[in-house]
C-alpha cells in the first residue's frame, strides 16, 4: 500500500457536531526516519472529550488543527520500524490520527500492549483496559465507596459507567443507573448486576421521581457523566454527606454558552454538605500500574464485564462520532479500521 486514508478537521461546529465538521483525503505514506515506527491502525477510539477539542477555546486537552488528521487513541501493529523497541508486527497502544497509518516520530508515545492481559479483547484495550475503565477506576476512588453506600451512575450503560458501576457492586454498593433506552436499562440490571435502573428520556422530564424510585433510601454517591437534569435531580435526592464524582457533562457538549441552562439546587451543596471533585484522569497517568494490577484479573476472572459497539471502516467514523454524541452507541463506541493480526 503506497497511500494512506485519512479523516481531517475541516470546520469547527457551532453546536452540533455535522458531516460538515469532517473531510477524508488520500495521502503518500512517509518516509522512515532514526527510530520512527509507522502504526497500522486495528481500532479506534471515539469519545465525547474529543468535542471538546473541536473548539477553538483552551481546554484540558490540546486541541484539533483545522486541515490536519483528527487524533485518538488507537490500537494498532508495526507496520515498519526504526526503532529496536518496535519490532514489525508487535501490537501499540497510543494517540494517533484518525488513519489507516500514522508515522510515529522516534516512537514517541507509543505503549506496548501488556503480555499480562493476553486473552484480553483487542477493543478492550481502549475500553475496560484503557483510559475510560482507568477512569472510572480512579473517579471511583474519589467518592471512597464503603460497603451500603448508594451509588449512582449517569450513562451507566457507557464507556466509563459500565465499569464505575461494577466497581461500585465490588466495593460493596448498592449501585442505581440511569440510560437512554429501556434496552440499555435492560442491560444494566440484567447483564451487570446493576441493584436498578431507568430510562432517564421515557422519565423527563422528571427525572426526580424516576431516581427517587430507584434509590428510596437517597444517594451517597453520585458519579456525574451527563450535567444538566440529572445533575439537579441528583443532588435533590443526595444524602447529607454525599460524594458527587463530576467526570463528564455530556448532556452540555454542544450546547452554546446561552443555551446551556444552569443547575439551579447548587445550596444542596451547602445544606448538605456535599463534596464534589472534578477530575482529568490524564493527571493520575502515574496509577496505571495500580489500576491495571486490580482490573486485569477483574476482567479474566469475568467480574467486570464490557460491552462494546463497533463501527466497520475509516469512512464511517465520523457518523459513528456524531450518533455517539446523541446517545446512540450502546456501549464503549469503537471503530474497526483494519484486520487484527
Amino acid at each position: 500500500m503506497t497511500t494512506n486514508r485519512q479523516i481531517i478537521f475541516k470546520s469547527r461546529p457551532e453546536g452540533w457536531v455535522t458531516p460538515d465538521t469532517f473531510g477524508a483525503r488520500e495521502v503518500p505514506l512517509p518516509g522512515l526516519g532514526e527510530r520512527d515506527v509507522l502504526v497500522r491502525a486495528i481500532y479506534m477510539s471515539l469519545d465525547p472529550y474529543m468535542r471538546g477539542r473541536m473548539d477553538a477555546a483552551k481546554s484540558y486537552a490540546a486541541g484539533f488543527q483545522l486541515g490536519e488528521p483528527l487524533q485518538a487513541r488507537v490500537i494498532g501493529a508495526v507496520a515498519a520500524s526504526r526503532n529496536s523497541d518496535y519490532a514489525e508486527g508487535a501490537l501499540v497502544f497510543g494517540t494517533l490520527d484518525w488513519a489507516d497509518y500514522t508515522l510515529v516520530p522516534g516512537g514517541k508515545g507509543l505503549r506496548a500492549i501488556d503480555p499480562a492481559a493476553a486473552g484480553v479483547p483487542l477493543t478492550w484495550h481502549l475500553g475496560a483496559l484503557g483510559m475510560p475503565g482507568m477512569t472510572a477506576w480512579v473517579g471511583l476512588g474519589f467518592a471512597e465507596p464503603t460497603h451500603g453506600d448508594t451509588l449512582f451512575v449517569s450513562a451507566a450503560s457507557g464507556a466509563v459507567g459500565q465499569i464505575v458501576g461494577q466497581i461500585g457492586r465490588l466495593r460493596g454498593c448498592r449501585v442505581v443507573g440511569s440510560a437512554g433506552t429501556d434496552a440499555k436499562v435492560d442491560f444494566l440490571k440484567n447483564d451487570l448486576g446493576f441493584d436498578a435502573a431507568f430510562n432517564y428520556r421515557t422519565a423527563g422530564p422528571d427525572i426526580l421521581s424516576a431516581l427517587q424510585a430507584a434509590a428510596p433510601g437517597g444517594l451517597d454517591i453520585y458519579f456525574d457523566n451527563v450535567g444538566g437534569a440529572v445533575l439537579e435531580a441528583a443532588l435533590d435526592a443526595a444524602n447529607r454527606f454525599a460524594r458527587f464524582v463530576e467526570c463528564g457533562m455530556i448532556s452540555q457538549y454542544n450546547l452554546t454558552r446561552d443555551e446551556t441552562p444552569g443547575i439551579r439546587n447548587m445550596t444542596h451543596v451547602v445544606r448538605k454538605a456535599i463534596r464534589m471533585q472534578g477530575f482529568i484522569v490524564s493527571d493520575h497517568a502515574d496509577r496505571r500500574a495500580d489500576f491495571e494490577a486490580e482490573m486485569i484479573p477483574w476482567l479474566k476472572a469475568g467480574k467486570v464485564k464490557y460491552r462494546v459497539d463497533v463501527a466497520e471502516g475509516l469512512e464511517n467514523a465520523p457518523t459513528a462520532f456524531i450518533a455517539m454524541l446523541k446517545g446512540g452507541n450502546f456501549g464503549k463506541q469503537v471503530v474497526r479500521i483494519g484486520r487484527e493480526p
